[in-house]
């Protein structure tokens, strides 16, 4: 009985390990995918900066 109990709480063991492996990864994805989104966004605002700077320039002139 005992080798059984033994081998539950092993499988638990196993278990969470392989949910915070997995966890982990998840969290490191959402990092990355976030970073990437944001990088896009600040070169949108920033093409829009320089498209508004050039239309100012022109009607300074």
């Amino acid at each position: 009985m005992m080798l059984f109990g033994d081998f539950i709480f092993s499988g638990f063991i196993l278990l969470l390990l392989i949910l915070g492996a997995v966890s982990f990864f998840l969290f490191v994805r959402r990092l990355l995918v976030n970073s990437s989104m944001n990088n896009n966004y600040n070169e949108d605002i920033n093409n829009k900066l320089d498209r508004v700077i050039e239309l100012l320039e022109k009607q300074s002139k």
